[in-house]
């Protein structure tokens, strides 16, 4: 892979170069035993190509996108989405224990008795029996009950409002872990990518470099010692290339989990100028920050719960108070034996005082007192996790802006170091060894820079996320970040979901 971006680093300037031709002597070659040799034609080509090589890049893949898909996609916010639905049935539940109740029953009996009214020769009496020892009956009864009065009922639907409302908060809760999710493995696919390409640049390089000093090496005017270290850094290239290509597909296929697709990034613009890198280095107050800590969703979320916790206090208090219920009742029963039909109409009001139930109710509400408390210390729990994240994040905000400047300078000097130690290996007055710690240096501090840029951009959602503000406009707002980091002659797909 041919990058446009540090051909700068690794290519010999022609002027140079015609200057150490035009120097050479067999003087200078007593001198100097470490002397390169001019480049053939085909790595003067190679060198060339990783210069003039177009971009022919992919887009970068739009994040706002992926996190719509994710929302579609994922099975856990499935498994919420559906747990809300179940919780949200609580509410007419508990309304129906304030309805009527109405239940109707019936059936069917055979019987065969024998008593003294049945069969009252078995008895030893000379009379005729006065009802039928076999009988077949059918009876139906129809029952209304209607609470009047029952307290623990009224606050069982405040205890439903209490668990939807969580439920809610819940779900809220997923999809902004799901969103961090999304945004994390594609930063992480971000920098693999870019490592990657580095990696691969950097490669390209080295490996032309072996040629030079194998070539010089035959030619005996190069020593084995040069050739031997250019080949040491173009296999550890190698094998860094293959580490980052390993991490590209582990986010990948966290991405692919996520949203059921894999989006492409082994192909996205390689970087561009650093310069045009724009950074928000003015985060406000702390303490503006940390007065917004009470959004956090999980904090709301555990005063949710505690709000489901004193609610089902409420309802065990009310298991001290009465209950007043109207009972209206209709029944029929037809049958053989005429004495045991009947047809009846029914209507009573029953109070129902709770006297002693073993110690029962008051443990009960004790019990709910005890994690009413426990709620509470949840809730400032959270609350803490929630201004410590908020701290931390900010800190390594500043941080990350004062280290990117402080890269953005060490890369500048590198790069000058770097053409000073060509220039003086082509001139003979620095060896190889000089020019590949140079080269090592200024790749190394590119990856750097990338890999605090994807921190930078994780530690601002994460701060979002922490005052409960995330939305997916951060999400574009990180994806445009990581997009000014590319050359510029790729626009990125900007196209939400």
């Amino acid at each position: 892979m041919t990058r446009m971006l540090l051909t700068k680093t690794v290519k010999l300037a022609p002027l140079a170069l015609a200057v150490m031709l035009a120097s050479q002597s067999l003087l200078a070659q007593q001198e100097h035993t470490q002397q390169d040799v001019p480049a053939d034609t085909q790595a003067m080509a190679e060198y060339a190509a990783l210069d003039q090589a177009g971009s022919s890049s992919r887009q970068l893949p739009s994040l706002p996108e992926l996190f719509a898909r994710a929302l579609e996609n994922d099975a856990e916010l499935s498994r919420q989405r559906y747990e809300l639905e179940a919780t949200r049935e609580e509410i007419p539940m508990a309304r129906s224990q304030l309805l009527p109740q109405i239940s109707a029953t019936g059936g069917y009996l055979w019987q065969d008795s024998t008593n003294i009214q049945t069969s009252p020769d078995d008895f030893g009496l000379d009379q005729q029996a006065t009802r039928p020892g076999e009988i077949e009956e059918n009876y139906w009864q129809l029952q209304l009950q209607q609470p009047l009065f029952s307290l623990e009922r009224w606050r069982g639907m405040d205890v439903a409002d209490a668990q939807v409302s969580a439920a809610e908060l819940e779900l809220a809760v997923v999809e902004q872990d799901l969103a961090l999710q999304v945004a994390e493995a594609y930063v992480q696919a971000y920098l693999a990518a870019q490592r990657l390409g580095l990696l691969e640049s950097q490669q390209e390089s080295l490996e032309l470099q072996v040629r030079q000093a194998s070539r010089a090496f035959d030619l005996g005017v190069g020593n084995r010692v040069d050739l031997l270290e250019a080949q040491s850094r173009f296999d550890q290239a190698i094998s860094d290339a293959v580490e980052a290509e390993n991490e590209l597909d582990n986010a990948l296929s966290e991405l692919e989990r996520l949203t059921g697709i894999t989006p492409r990034f082994r192909d996205v613009a390689t970087l561009g100028e650093l310069a045009n890198l724009a950074l928000k280095s003015d985060f406000g107050r702390q303490e503006e920050w940390l007065a917004r800590t009470g959004q956090n969703l999980n904090v709301l979320l555990a005063q949710g719960e505690q709000q489901i916790t004193q609610a089902d206090t409420s309802t065990r208090r009310a298991g001290y108070y009465p209950e007043v219920n109207l009972n209206l009742s209709y029944s029929d029963r037809v049958s053989d034996d005429e004495l045991r039909e009947s047809e009846d109409y029914r209507a009573s009001v029953e109070v129902s005082v709770p006297i002693y139930r073993g110690g029962y109710t008051n443990a009960s509400v004790r019990q709910g007192e005890k994690r009413i408390e426990a709620g509470q210390a949840a809730v400032d729990n959270e609350h803490n996790l929630a201004v410590q994240e908020v701290r931390t994040r900010l800190r390594s905000l500043n941080g990350g802006v004062r280290r990117l400047e402080a890269l953005t300078q060490a890369i500048e000097s590198s790069q000058l170091f770097l053409d000073a130690a060509e220039r003086g290996e082509q001139l003979g007055l620095r060896d190889l060894v000089d020019v590949l710690d140079a080269r090592a240096s200024l790749y190394d501090q590119r990856i750097q820079y990338v890999d605090v840029v994807g921190e930078y951009a994780l530690d601002r959602l994460a701060l979002k996320t922490a005052v409960g503000e995330l939305s997916s406009n951060d999400l574009a707002d990180i994806m445009a970040l990581l997009s000014s980091m590319l050359d510029s002659e790729n626009t990125p797909n900007m196209a939400a979901g």
